[in-house]
């Protein structure tokens, strides 16, 4: 079957919080014309990600088409998740004519361009292309690395150090597996926080990548779609911090999530959440708020310190609680703590 048979695939990935889910709203709100179907893989067992992609389904993109995978990573349960779902989808009524990948915050996007050689699907997709998003204020200030201080200072007292922490591993082979590089929320860096952005990503490129500031997700979709790249044919170009290992762990991270009924003081919370971040090193918490006297579900997303909330839509036949997912890595996940400073 040739490439022009083939169903395009679109890889999105990007580090937590880089907007990942508001650049597929755009795409599914402008399609070209085109059929989409989206998997999003989410870190985490609270599908946040996937409610609301699923709030934005249209007859270009029904909620049939919007399938979620909650439990973990796509590239490390290929067999037993992705490709079935896969299949599923090219099985649906209408075929989609090209599909998105919302990869985990926390995915290496090599293994899973790997599992497109499987036998079942080779011959009936192709990687279109993969679209990294870099959040252009943090990446700007560093903050893809857990404790940016401490990293310089290994380097600093010895240059001949090759010490990596696993936020940057992961930032790095993202941009390393990419075809393009999104810089998100550049309204938020400015043209100063771009240009450094640009710097960083750069010298983390194995290759001249196009590298496009974004805002509030909105890209002229035939930018990123329509690549026509074959990704999976082009795994030599991307190199990996794990090439020549058979698979990779997640022990870095973990996340917990965290149960309330509804709040009286959504302020109060959203405070708490902040200098939760600040002083446990809590890298995402996302989820949804149940405030007392709003018949509207407050959706919350924070990366690090800087917090995002508002109303997206009415409860309806939902059970009205708060339900927040809570990332770290693994050494600062404190359940107890946790619990306690957001009033659990």
């Amino acid at each position: 079957m040739s490439d022009l048979n083939k169903i395009p695939v679109t890889v999105i990935t990007g580090f937590l919080g880089a907007g990942k889910t508001t650049l597929i709203r755009h795409l599914m709100q402008n399609p070209q014309g085109k059929r989409l179907a989206v998997l999003v893989n989410e870190f985490g067992t609270a599908g946040v990600d996937g409610d609301i992609l699923k709030s934005c389904a249209d007859e270009n993109c029904p909620e049939n088409n919007i399938v979620e995978l909650a439990n973990g990573c796509i590239c490390c349960t290929v067999a037993d998740d992705f490709i079935p779902t896969i299949e599923a989808l090219m099985a649906l009524p209408e075929t989609p004519e090209h599909i998105l990948i919302e990869t985990s915050g926390l995915a290496l996007p090599k293994p899973l361009l790997k599992a497109f050689d499987w036998p079942a699907i080779r011959s009936r997709i192709t990687v279109d292309g993969v679209i990294a998003l870099a959040d252009a204020e943090a990446v700007a200030a560093g903050q893809f690395a857990p404790d940016l201080d401490a990293v310089q200072a290994q380097r600093e007292a010895d240059e001949s150090l090759d010490h990596e922490t696993p936020l940057s591993e992961v930032f790095e082979d993202q941009i390393s597996c990419a075809d393009i590089v999104l810089l998100s929320k550049a309204d938020l860096a400015g043209e100063e926080g771009l240009t450094k952005a640009r710097a960083v990503i750069e010298a983390e490129a194995p290759r001249k990548l196009p590298i496009l500031p974004m805002t509030e997700g909105v890209i002229d979709p035939r930018v990123v779609l329509g690549i026509g790249a074959a990704a999976e044919n082009d795994l030599d170009a991307r190199p990996s911090h794990h090439d020549g290992h058979h698979d990779h762990e997640h022990d870095d991270f973990d996340s917990i999530v965290v149960e309330m009924g509804e709040v009286s003081d959504p302020q109060d919370l959203q405070d708490r959440i902040i200098n939760m971040a600040r002083t446990r090193k809590i890298l995402r918490v996302k989820g949804y708020v149940a405030v007392e006297g709003k018949p509207m579900r407050m959706l919350v997303q924070a990366v690090g310190e800087r917090l995002r909330a508002q109303y997206d839509q009415p409860w309806g036949a939902q059970p009205r609680k708060t339900q927040l997912v809570v990332i770290a890595e693994h050494d600062d996940i404190d359940v107890a703590g946790i619990h306690a400073d957001l009033g659990a």
